[in-house]
């Protein structure tokens, strides 16, 4: 988006309604991405499904399984060894896993869901892969394969994946490469761009689209609605995020405030492949209000 764009945006926004839970997430982002504690982000985009969650009672759940992990440590920290400690204690004693039953269940997108039946889709169970490598002083970083999510000890010189999803199977370059040829079909060569680096920002906007798709196809729009409403705190100059919302209100029938986000995307959108649909659509809702 061009800076006149982005200024347009900004003086024209319409203020998004925030519930607590979303207020509570817009003050957690506000600072630069490296320095957002993900996994208490995580939990107030939970407490927006479930009001009455405490994300202290789960953060405390998280520091106790870190402080058991911490004596179960090797004396030389090398990174296989750490990974195989944290494996063995996840996946093995405590029996997390990935939820292949059942996917889509919105419950595998809520970190105190997943702490608590232990089960997860791959983003949700890295997040908690990571603040656990946190609080144990061995930093890593979430990794976006295409059509997967995986994570990695913090540092360019280290080749080695782990994925959550899997039972912490380690990956190395090679393993990336063949898991890469089944996506394409084809033979890869690895290069760094194949499995960029994601930013603990851009992990929460997986998060909240992850839910969104999920309710927009079981037509939960209200739902649908307060996703992308934490989907707007992340990423207040999305052009997609104001069409989709626009949308869910002319679902909801609520023309006039469907009008406006509508009217936000045309804004933001010069020069998008569907301004003539949208621009039919907010017409059409001039005529009926």
């Amino acid at each position: 988006m061009t800076l006149t764009r982005l200024s347009l945006a900004r003086s024209n926004a319409i203020e998004v309604m925030k519930s607590p839970a979303l207020r509570h997430l817009e003050a957690e982002v506000d600072c630069p991405d490296d320095q957002i504690d993900l996994a208490r982000a995580a939990l107030w985009i939970a407490q927006e499904e479930y009001p009455d969650l405490e994300p202290a009672a789960s953060l405390q759940q998280l520091d106790a399984m870190a402080d058991d992990l911490r004596y179960r440590l090797p004396t030389e920290r090398y990174p296989l060894k750490v990974i195989k400690t944290i494996n063995q204690y996840l996946f093995e004693e405590l029996g997390f896993r990935g939820n292949q039953d059942d996917y889509y269940d919105p419950r595998n997108s809520f970190i105190n869901d997943v702490l608590e039946r232990r089960t997860g889709i791959p983003l949700t169970l890295s997040f908690v892969y990571l603040a656990l490598a946190e609080r144990l002083d061995f930093p890593m970083v979430g990794i976006g394969m295409p059509g997967h999510f995986i994570i990695r000890p913090r540092g360019a010189e280290m080749e080695i994946y782990v994925d959550p999803f899997h039972q912490g199977e380690v990956l190395f370059k090679e393993d990336c490469e063949k898991r890469l040829e089944q996506v394409y079909q084809r033979p890869v060569l690895l290069t760094p761009e194949m499995l960029p680096e994601v930013t603990p920002r851009q992990c929460l906007v997986r998060m909240l689209t992850n839910l969104k798709m999920i309710y927009l196809k079981k037509s939960h729009f209200g739902k649908a609605m307060s996703t992308i409403n934490g989907l707007l705190v992340l990423m207040p100059e999305a052009p997609r995020e104001w069409r989709d919302r626009g949308l869910v209100l002319y679902e909801l029938e609520r023309w006039q405030e469907a009008k406006e986000n509508l009217d936000q995307y045309l804004t933001l959108a010069q020069d998008a492949e569907d301004r003539p649909v949208i621009q039919q659509l907010v017409d059409y809702m001039e005529q009926m209000l």
